[in-house]
């Protein structure tokens, strides 16, 4: 029998959908429009084709979209000038810095630049330790507001549209990346999964994998995942994306793993089209911060009540949870 698919394409649909009556709503209570601002060095043609999908969805969703290139040559106290500027134009709302920044730009001066209360991709260093501080799900603690970043976010909300069951589970982490692995271990941990990472040092791997009830797999090595390496009936969250024969393909080797794995994320259309529905979250959840408390109260510690949110509450069409 066939793995069910997490289909992130049909799922980020609904997400932004929902964004752009939240959006509408924002502008007529607060005369406001959500904004996001995107910095970059050069042009890289990797990187304008991503500002440009970025773009799009902020128009599909009414974000109102910024994009701040620096030529090539630009030094790295120039690119921290632009981001101290837009940290303080209270018309702006979200800010992310396109990477990979050129080699003599520090990428960790020019983020820790930012202001985390617009640092909608969740990576300044005060959002990513008050993830790690955060209580789980069900015990309030005040660390403060942050931001997670978008791309785990997305893994972990196609999770709960799909009802997938967390609690108790036993998950897997393959690649220890900052960006992606590490916040993704610490979100399943809140809400009460046994999380193990797994690096390039753990040996045998398969082992471990064979373990998980969620395998969650972020190492860009195209086809490190086989099917005999996934224990029958496992939810496979596949983060990887890489060339194979002229294909785009991720880290699972999708063939080998859908009649093993219970429910499976495709690649292309699993993980990837989730990231940007969750950058329009963030930025709306920046923007209404922001309005409320004004842009220098908005990244202070206050009370925050980190209520469950039961998964599976919103399903996916046809999806029943038992």
């Amino acid at each position: 029998m066939s793995a069910r698919i997490l289909d992130g394409r049909t799922i980020s649909k609904q997400i932004l959908a929902e964004v752009k009556d939240q959006a509408t709503k924002f502008e007529m209570d607060w005369k406001s429009t959500p904004t996001l601002a995107l910095v970059r060095v050069g042009d890289d043609p990797a990187s304008v084709s991503y500002a440009g999908m970025i773009e799009r969805t902020c128009k599909k969703t009414g974000v109102a979209f910024e994009s701040h290139t620096l030529p090539s040559d630009a030094d790295e106290d120039e690119v921290v000038r632009v981001m101290r500027k837009l940290n303080d134009d209270e018309g702006v709302h979200g800010i992310i810095l396109q990477q990979p920044l050129p080699e003599d730009i520090r990428s960790e001066v020019v983020i820790e630049a930012m202001d985390p209360a617009k640092d909608v991709d969740g990576a300044h260093p005060l959002n990513a330790g008050r993830l790690a501080r955060a209580a789980f799900v069900d015990r309030p603690q005040n660390v403060g507001p942050y931001f997670v970043p978008a791309t785990p976010l997305g893994g972990l909300e196609l999770l709960k549209r799909y009802g997938v069951e967390v609690d108790g589970q036993r998950a897997v982490i393959v690649g220890a990346s900052n960006l992606i692995g590490k916040p993704m271990s610490l979100l399943l941990s809140r809400h009460w999964a046994t999380v193990t990472v797994c690096d390039m040092r753990t040996k045998p791997l398969s082992e471990m994998t064979k373990q998980a009830d969620i395998l969650v797999s972020v190492t860009g090595v195209a086809h490190l995942i086989k099917g005999d390496m996934i224990k029958p009936g496992a939810t496979v969250l596949d983060f990887g994306f890489a060339q194979l024969d002229g294909k785009w393909v991720g880290d699972v080797d999708y063939e080998g793993a859908k009649d093993v794995a219970g429910a499976i994320s495709p690649v292309p259309g699993g993980t990837g089209p989730m990231t940007n529905a969750m950058l329009m979250r963030n930025t709306l959840a920046a923007a209404e911060r922001q309005v409320r408390l004004g842009v220098k109260q908005a990244s202070r510690i206050a009370a925050v009540s980190l209520t469950p949110v039961p998964l599976g509450d919103t399903k996916a069409p046809g999806v029943t949870t038992n």
